[in-house]
């Protein structure tokens, strides 16, 4: 198990508030070596660093020695140590406590989106959660990352420069497609029609999970970065794990991306992309809830054929089977939901991002 995605939110979040807000901010991190993954320039032994503005701390049990800061951000239920709570009720000034949720598009977020939790020490907590509607605290996007996108997606030759860092060039009329998922059965169907295609379809696959069920299909043991495969119309390229905005550029430069997770989940959509979402499985199924929440609202708008035809991927994708055959319903689709995915960004910039309604609900609440 990785957990890149947790640590992809908050990362993000911490380099935004720093060189956007100008907040002073200290990042605890339990997992250094996936940290690194994310930061070439950090060290995994470092108990102490200063990345991109940004005060990376190793979480300790005991945060020794540690001031309780003015906002303290509790993300994704990481349970912070009795002691720093203590020292915070102790501290005698005002400190505000935000637990940072999961981002859901179920219906009951936007009522509890800024809601008080109580606490028997004095110290107010809030909930926080990310979402896809105004009422909620929205998604992270950088201030000029629609402008950097727009810039990147009408250069050609700045695109194929970026795929060439990659040991790809990019086919005349070709397809371009990325995979970043967890484990999947459903792959194999999809691989199967994309190799049956008429139109060459090129597939960028980077270092993760999914690699198992790639290496199989191809009937190998292993795959690593800079392995090419073909097999019919399909062209296989497997990439090397990248930095966020290295990511960022590779969802930009493809026709559609599956994604997984939280983080990667965010940026497909502001590539403005038709994408399909592997969101992480739980024992009890609520996973499909939150699944079927989001196509609910990211649906709005669309014809009945491209969101039936949207609904019926994703379905297939999630349950691990049936993917070939919802693929070419998608393809049918794919000018509408292309068209859609644009449109769907322009909505979100004007519910607000992540960071500036952190840092209004602060400056309000005082």
């Amino acid at each position: 198990m990785d957990n890149f995605g947790d640590i992809g939110v908050t990362w993000r979040l911490a380099r935004q508030l720093a060189a956007e807000h100008g907040q002073q901010v200290r990042l605890w991190v339990d997992d250094l070596d996936t940290f690194a993954r994310l930061c070439p320039a950090a060290s995994a032994q470092a108990d102490q660093q200063m990345h991109e503005g940004v005060d990376v701390r190793r979480w300790s049990s005991q945060w020794p020695g540690a001031e309780p800061a003015d906002v303290v951000i509790e993300a994704f239920a990481c349970n912070l140590p009795q002691a720093y709570i203590n020292a915070m009720a102790a501290s005698g000034r005002r400190i505000l406590w935000l637990n940072l949720e999961y981002l859901s598009a179920e219906d009951w977020i936007v009522g509890c989106h800024a809601l008080p939790s109580l606490q028997p020490n004095g110290v107010q907590k809030y909930f926080f959660f990310p979402g896809f509607e105004a009422e909620t605290g929205g998604l992270i996007r950088e201030a000029d990352l629609m402008l950097r996108r727009a810039s990147f997606q009408g250069d050609p030759e700045r695109q194929a420069g970026f795929l060439a860092t990659l040991g790809v060039v990019r086919q005349p009329e070709a397809r371009l497609l990325s995979l970043f998922a967890y484990e999947n059965t459903a792959v194999a169907g999809w691989l199967d029609v994309l190799a049956a295609d008429s139109r060459v379809n090129q597939l960028l696959v980077p270092e993760g999970r999914v690699l198992g069920d790639v290496a199989a299909w191809l009937g190998v043991a292993t795959l690593e970065p800079g392995a090419c495969h073909q097999r019919g119309s399909l062209q296989i390229s497997i990439v090397p794990f990248m930095t966020q905005d290295e990511y960022d550029l590779l969802l930009w430069s493809c026709d559609f991306n599956a994604v997984r997770g939280e983080e990667s989940f965010i940026r497909a959509q502001w590539a403005g992309r038709p994408l399909v979402w592997h969101i992480y499985p739980q024992e009890d199924d609520a996973h499909w809830d939150k699944l079927n929440a989001f196509l609910e609202l990211y649906s709005q708008g669309l014809s009945p054929a491209a969101g039936s035809a949207l609904r019926e991927f994703w379905h297939a994708w999630n349950a691990g089977k049936g993917a070939e055959q919802a693929w070419t319903g998608l393809l049918d689709q794919y000018p509408t939901l292309l068209e859609h995915a644009e449109t769907w960004t322009h909505a979100q910039v004007a519910n607000g991002d992540l960071a500036g309604k952190l840092v209004f609900f602060y400056t309000d609440w005082l």
